[in-house]
Formats: structure tokens, C-alpha cells, sequence
């Protein structure tokens, strides 16, 4: 896969580490945001897009983020001290979700977002500068409700033979409340255009 496109948000400089968010497009096709771009104690390293860790309360067994202290649920007492901790002795809070698995992949992906991140903090200092990050909210995908309006737009128009074949039949004839049965509806079809009291003897 060949990295196509950086976009990249800087923050303001009183955010302490962090110095940017960053998307990262692949092949034109597939894009990862949220990554970080943050200030270590030996220059700027890319932080990959994670959540939160949670565990289960042991009394109501409801999920909590692992630095709360109370139960978001009942309100019981929790270990302060609960979260596992990494070979550095550090509280591990939270998860990658997409991360290279790989030295090589990691480091072809942090050379482009620097890189990147350079050019954007010159563009940023010429007048007229506009951040390329937020256009994103402005793509036809910019939403999960946008993707799964679309989807069910989608699903309807591929019913839409089907569903019309169903109704062809014409209107139903029977009395509000209940169903007639295929026979009845044959019945009141024929006698649809009959006179008003026709048939009666």
C-alpha cells in the first residue's frame, strides 16, 4: 500500500505534547484519522488513533474506563490501582485501533506524517492559510448516519421491482379491520362496477 495523502490539523501551542491530529489516505481509497502528532522527551512522534480501556464493576459487572474511581452504574467503590501494566511499569488505559504491525511500517508511516507536518506548519504562517483536516466533514462520507442513509437508500431501490410486482394486484376491497381471502377479493373485484343492488332478488 502506498500512503497518498496527509492531512494535518495543528493545535494551538498551549496544548502542551500535542502538536497536531493527522489523517493518513491509502491508495486514494482507505483513510485512518485521529492519529497524534505528540512532543517526546526526543522529538515528535506519531500516536496511533486508540480508545479507552474499560473493565466490569464486580458488583453490577458494568463497564467503567479504568482510571474511575466509582462505578458509573451503582456507584460501588473501585480499585484505583485495577489497570495492567506494561514491561515499563505503565498503567496500559488504552488501545490502538488500527496500528502498524511492523518496525518498516511504522516508521514509512511516521516519516510521511512529519513530513507532512512540517510543510503544514509553513503553509500555516502564509496569509489566507485554511486547515484541509475539517474538509472531511464536508465529503459525501463524512458520517456513519450519512453511509447508512445512503445504505438504506440503496436497499429500497434494489427492492423496488420486487416490491412493486407484490402490488400490481391493484387496491384491496376488504372491510377495514380484517384481511379477505383471495376468493373474497375475487368477488368484490367483479362486482366492483355492479349497480347498487344488483343481484338482489
Amino acid at each position: 500500500m502506498v500512503i497518498t495523502e496527509v492531512r494535518i490539523k495543528l493545535m494551538e501551542d498551549n496544548n502542551e505534547r500535542l502538536q497536531a491530529f493527522c489523517s493518513v489516505t491509502f491508495d486514494d481509497m482507505f483513510v485512518i484519522r485521529d492519529l497524534k502528532i505528540i512532543e517526546g522527551t526526543k522529538g515528535s512522534f506519531v500516536a496511533m488513533p486508540s480508545r479507552k480501556l474499560t473493565d466490569r464493576c464486580p458488583h453490577c459487572h458494568s463497564k467503567n474506563h479504568l482510571r474511575a474511581r466509582f462505578c458509573n452504574q451503582c456507584g460501588t467503590r473501585l480499585d484505583e490501582d485495577r489497570a495492567i501494566r506494561g514491561a515499563d511499569g505503565r498503567a496500559k488505559l488504552h488501545a490502538d485501533i488500527a496500528h502498524p504491525i511492523n518496525c518498516g511500517c511504522r516508521e514509512v508511516i511516521q516519516g510521511a506524517v512529519l513530513k507532512a507536518y512540517q510543510e503544514e506548519k509553513l503553509r500555516a504562517k502564509q496569509p489566507g492559510y485554511v486547515c484541509r483536516y475539517d474538509d472531511y466533514d464536508g465529503d459525501d462520507y463524512d458520517s456513519y448516519s450519512q453511509i447508512v442513509h445512503e445504505m438504506h437508500a440503496a436497499r429500497v431501490q434494489h427492492d423496488a421491482p420486487r416490491h412493486d410486482a407484490m402490488r400490481a394486484h391493484g387496491p384491496h376491497h376488504a372491510p377495514r379491520g380484517a384481511h379477505a381471502t383471495p376468493g373474497q377479493e375475487r368477488v368484490t373485484a367483479q362486482d366492483e362496477n355492479r349497480e347498487f343492488g344488483a343481484g338482489i332478488f
